[in-house]
Order: C-alpha cells, then sequence, then structure tokens
C-alpha cells in the first residue's frame, strides 16, 4: 500500500482526499500547509495525528519514510520548488495544474522528471471526467470521422451551494498564478480537453475583455480564444462571467459545453464543473439518428476518483500517466499563447519547451 502526502490543505484538497480514502491500494498518512490551522484541521478529518502527521513545512513531510506519494496542491508559483523537492526525495508526484507560471519552469520539470526514476505527473481532472471520456471513446472509435472542430464554452455565474475561496485571491495575482483566473487558470482544463482531442495547435489567437471587480482587481473574461492546427482543423474557447446568473453546482460556480465536430457527425458533451441546465450528458449526431448518452456519472468530482484510480493503476505497473511532464508543458505552451496573443494583439505559435530527450 502507498503512503499519500498531501502538500497544500485548501478547499480542492477535499476532492483529492476523498478520491484516495478507503482505498486498498494507497492511504493518506501526512499533510503539510503553511497554515497550522489548516494543516491540523485536514488531518483531524483524515483521522491522523494532529500533532504527529500534520506539517507546516513540507520538507518534514516529504522525510517522512512512509510517504511514496505526494499530491501538490499549492498556489502555482511555488509548484516548481515543491515539486522538485519531491523528486530529489525519491517520491512519486501528482503536481496539481497547471505545472508551472513559465515555460523555463516548466522545462525544469521536464529534465526533472525524465531523469526521476519515481512516477511525475500532473494532475487534469477533466481529462478523466465521465462525459469526456465518453466523447474520446466516441471520437477514437470512428463514429464522427475525421474531426473538422472542436469548441468550449465555459460560463460561470453565481451560486449559494458554491465554494467560497477567500485564502485564494492569489489566482488574481499573475505573478503567483501565471495567468488570469479564468483563461489561464480555469482555462487549463479547456486547453488540455482541445489537446488530449486534436494536439497541439500551430496558431492561436485571442482577445480579452476585462471585467473589472475592484482598484487593480480584475477578471480576464468575457474572452475568446481561436486556434488552427496542421489538418487543418479549428477550435475555440469562450469563457464569460454572468454575475447574475444562477449554476447549480457543489464546488466551482460554472459550467462547460463542448462541441466536436467531424466529417461524418457532431457530438456534445452538456456538462462539467456544475448543471447550468437539464441536457444529457453526451449527445451524438451522425447521419439521421440522434444518440444520447446518459448512463455515466456527472458529478465532476467523479473525475477526481478516475484521475486518481489512472495515477495507481500506473505506479502499480510501471508506466507513465497522463498527463506527463511534456504532455503537460504542451498545455501549459497552448495557455500561455492565448495570453500572449491577448496581450500583443496578434496570433501566436505555441512555443513547445525543449524535449528532455535533446537534453
Amino acid at each position: 500500500m502507498l503512503g499519500v502526502g498531501i502538500i497544500g490543505c485548501g478547499q480542492i484538497a477535499e476532492l483529492h482526499s476523498a478520491a484516495l480514502i478507503g482505498r486498498t491500494d494507497a492511504r493518506i498518512v501526512a499533510v503539510a500547509d503553511k497554515d497550522p490551522d489548516a494543516a491540523r484541521d485536514r488531518a483531524r478529518g483524515l483521522n491522523l495525528s494532529e500533532t504527529r502527521d500534520a506539517y507546516v513545512d513540507y520538507r518534514d513531510l516529504l522525510a517522512r519514510d512512509d510517504v511514496d506519494l505526494v499530491e501538490i496542491l499549492v498556489p502555482h508559483h511555488l509548484h516548481l520548488e515543491i515539486a522538485l523537492a519531491a523528486l530529489s526525495a525519491g517520491k512519486h508526484v501528482s503536481l496539481q495544474k497547471p505545472m508551472a507560471i513559465s515555460l523555463e519552469e516548466a522545462e525544469q520539470l521536464v529534465v526533472a522528471a525524465a531523469a526521476a526514476t519515481t512516477q511525475f505527473h500532473v494532475f487534469e481532472n477533466f481529462l478523466f471526467y465521465p462525459p469526456i471520456q465518453r466523447a474520446k471513446a466516441i471520437v477514437d472509435s470512428g463514429e464522427l470521422g475525421d474531426l473538422l472542430s472542436i469548441r468550449l464554452k465555459s460560463a460561470a455565474g453565481f451560486s449559494e451551494s458554491a465554494w467560497t475561496a477567500p485564502s485564494e485571491f492569489w489566482r488574481l495575482d499573475a505573478d503567483k498564478c501565471g495567468g488570469g483566473p479564468m483563461l489561464f487558470d480555469d482555462g487549463h482544463h479547456k486547453f488540455s480537453i482541445a489537446w488530449h482531442f486534436l494536439g497541439l495547435p500551430t496558431r492561436v489567437n485571442c482577445f480579452i475583455q476585462p471585467t473589472v471587480l475592484g482598484p487593480g482587481i480584475s477578471l480576464d473574461c468575457p474572452a475568446i480564444t481561436s486556434w488552427t492546427y496542421e489538418s487543418g482543423a479549428v477550435g475555440s474557447f469562450e469563457v464569460t462571467w454572468s454575475p447574475e446568473m444562477y449554476v447549480e453546482t457543489e464546488q466551482y460556480a460554472q459550467d462547460d459545453r463542448i462541441e466536436i465536430t467531424g466529417t461524418r457527425g457532431i457530438l456534445w458533451v452538456n456538462r462539467g464543473h456544475g448543471n447550468l441546465m437539464d441536457a444529457p450528458p453526451v449527445v451524438v449526431r451522425t447521419g439521421r439518428a440522434t444518440t444520447i448518452h446518459d448512463d455515466m456519472e456527472t458529478a465532476w468530482s467523479s473525475s477526481f476518483v478516475l484521475a486518481t484510480d489512472h495515477l495507481l493503476d500506473c505506479i502499480e505497473s510501471g508506466t507513465q500517466a497522463l498527463l506527463s511532464a511534456e504532455q503537460a508543458s504542451d498545455v501549459l505552451a497552448f495557455a500561455f499563447a492565448a495570453g500572449d496573443s491577448a496581450r500583443l494583439g496578434q496570433p501566436v505559435t505555441p512555443q513547445r519547451v525543449s524535449s528532455a530527450k535533446s537534453q
């Protein structure tokens, strides 16, 4: 059984922890957070010792022999330091997305992961969200033919049942987040989905109209990003925030839509973070028939369980989990290209980091 240490005890740790509870192949043995109260609260909720298993300094957690795998769930600007330390300590590493706040940092992680004897992956739960898994299986079966386009829409609003995150204002600080909270941070999910289906595009164009929330504080939306692929396929991602639109949710007050068109048909994924409207999770139109796929879990939390299943299976089998360091660096290049395009006012070609194989 793998011993798991969780570094970072914010709200997202709830879903990561829940995905590990009750397993026969892994168990949480320690937690760490710079806020001692947060560390103790998380330890208590996991039936760990508040004095022996809760740490303020993540290095103390990494020093434990019974920690085999670490889940790194800290603000983005801390990813590089902690991930490198965990790899150096000989731990398997599951790093929350995005992997870094610059391509230079990403390259360091690519090189370190290639040199490590342990598993390194970037945790991107959306790739394991059941409706998206079903969509990928349909596309891979050839049912839609050759892909022509992918459209993604993220619509944020409000909800009384949503998480409140007063401690996460760092997401509004580009120096700590790496970009804006909507297009870059949450957008990582959408860019990774587009990458999952069609790979890294050849050209990206983005427009952002910032929403000012207060002095020096703004959201990077509404925004629209479009891109093209070498195959001739195209893609787009639109993100909006409607402060008076109610979204049914248990986590974030937003929902997501995906439309994928091929030479033989079209597919829609109608669920994401929340439940904005009553619609089947996956709908496919080919020929003269419409097929509804509603025989799957749609709670966003299920993607964390399935992503964790995948990681632990890969550790056991010695195979590389999705996203590898190099795959995650491509998604990061995609996201940075969007931000660069909006800043420069012109299309941008995503810049891959140097392959670890060439180091």
